[in-house]
């Protein structure tokens, strides 16, 4: 094939030839694409097929379908960029830069997101109420942090503990450690 193409780039005129190196990678990415799109276009009616056949449910087969789907059009986007002259191992060594990166960016806020969801499940919950007294226990058996509430907000949940000798101490709780804990509420 590539013969072909450099005899044809070969017996063109000078101004044509540099059109000709423009075109064909174009027609090449544009054709994909049409194949892409066609593979899918078969792999619905073929999958629509197979679904009145064995009686599949409807979700199975649009799960199916969507990974197909992306399947066909993630290799041929790869392929398409390689017709257009960029390397598979730039986009692979992009690709893991990025992964690594979300994963460290993931786990590094991932405590924060966790209270987040938690202050959620509080308030969606009912688990307790500003004013209402908790009691977060390590297990049923032995006391725990006991105050009554002060606060709920998006990471802490602020209690107000007496202490032995009658003074009063704010604590701030993470809203994960409530979810963590067995709990005691008194209203």
């Amino acid at each position: 094939m590539n013969r072909l193409l450099q005899a044809i780039h070969d017996s063109l005129p000078p101004w044509m030839a540099d059109w000709f190196d423009i075109l064909v990678p174009a027609v090449e990415v544009v054709l994909i694409g049409a194949v892409a799109w066609l593979a899918v276009r078969i792999a619905s009616r073929l999958l629509r097929k197979l679904t009145k056949t064995y009686l599949l449910p409807a979700k199975v087969a649009a799960l199916s379908l969507r990974v197909v789907a992306a399947i066909v059009y993630v290799a041929a986007t790869l392929w398409a960029l390689e017709r257009l002259g960029v390397s598979g191992t730039v986009l692979w060594t992009a690709f893991t830069g990025f992964a690594t990166v979300g994963a460290v960016a993931f786990f590094a806020a991932w405590s924060v997101l966790s209270n987040l969801f938690c202050a959620l499940l509080i308030y969606f919950t009912g688990a307790f109420r500003i004013g209402e007294t908790v009691e977060l226990l390590e297990n049923g058996e032995k006391p725990g942090i006991k105050g009554r509430v002060q606060d709920i907000n998006l990471v802490y949940t602020t209690l107000l503990e007496a202490t032995s000798d009658g003074q009063e101490v704010v604590l701030q709780l993470p809203n994960s450690l409530v979810f963590q804990r067995v709990l005691r509420r008194w209203k």
